[in-house]
């Protein structure tokens, strides 16, 4: 195992931590067409041995750049580990089962997944919001209007207060319509590498109106176990398939160290760049993504 071959994902990786962080979107997300898109074009030696070996990679390193995120949020007294829990119950079993499923799925159904996603993902950054929604943070209608919509189930009263003495009052109820896409976005997780994060901040904020700064804190929790709970999945499975040598140390060597560092570089950005600029920049790039892959699946053998 040739240790310096994957040396210039070190920069890489830093970029792309830095980025996630900017935007709220997982690593993942990016890592995958690095690996399986570029990786090919730079010869033979750099393919990785599957698709899975990939998803597998790419959310052993996502939980690290999320660990360094937690740190600082658990350090701030902002994460509500009550909520946390409840939506943790929801989205770490099905992470599992699309963890253990892509181990049986072909590597053609993974990679045309993985593009029909990003080009769902696109669509609802380049959609935006309405201006009913963007002034009460509350879906007006369609699906999320369905489903995270006002319920009338028995509320719970939380207060927190953070290490600055800063106090938030906010209601919590059992996610009942709610743990459809939580089980959805954990489900994708497992299967394809995206989805938990683009669930929980919606969750929180739209339905159950959490103050950000702790809808934040806690959506970094359920995502990092999420996260982990599929990543120990896919590299315990490709090793009890492979052995240790399945998986590829000397790419995680460059990219755990690396997120870790871009875990800390953007949240130091933030606010210096637009994040409505930003969200169309990632539009566009997801979409390209999204056509790329799946031009993969169709080429012509």
């Amino acid at each position: 195992m040739d240790f310096t071959l994957y040396w210039f994902m070190f920069p890489v990786s830093i970029c792309i931590a830095t980025t996630a962080m900017l935007t709220g979107i997982g690593g993942a997300a990016y890592f995958m067409p690095v690996f399986l898109i570029i990786f090919p074009m730079l010869g033979p030696e750099y393919i990785l041995a599957s698709p899975v070996a990939a998803i597998g990679v790419s959310l052993l390193t996502e939980t690290f750049g999320f660990s360094s995120g937690f740190v600082g949020y658990f350090i701030k007294h902002l994460i509500d580990f009550r909520v946390a829990m409840a939506l943790i119950l929801f989205s770490v079993p099905a992470g599992i089962a699309g963890a253990l499923l892509s181990h049986l799925a072909n590597p053609d159904h993974l990679k045309f997944g993985y593009g029909a996603l990003m080009l769902l993902l696109s669509v609802i950054l380049l959609k935006g919001h309405g201006p009913e929604e963007a002034e009460t943070g509350q879906p007006t209608s369609g699906f999320w209007a369905k489903w995270l919509g006002t319920s009338h189930y028995q509320v719970e009263n939380r207060q927190l207060t953070d290490r600055a003495g800063n106090t938030y009052s906010y209601e919590f109820h059992r996610p009942k319509k709610g743990s459809v896409p939580l089980g959805l976005g954990g489900f994708l997780t497992g299967l394809l590498s995206v989805g938990i994060g683009e669930v929980v901040m919606p969750l929180l904020i739209k339905r159950y109106r959490f103050p950000v700064p702790v809808a934040a804190a806690t959506s970094i929790l359920v995502v990092i176990v999420t996260v982990m709970s599929a990543s120990f999945t896919h590299i315990s499975t490709l090793i009890a398939e492979g052995g240790l040598s399945a998986v590829p140390w000397n790419l995680v060597c460059y990219t755990i160290p690396a997120v870790i560092i871009g875990g800390q570089i953007g949240p130091r950005l933030q606010g210096k760049v637009s994040s409505h600029a930003m969200e169309k920049v990632i539009a566009a790039l997801f979409a390209l993504i999204g056509i790329a892959m799946l031009l993969t699946v169709f080429k012509p053998a």
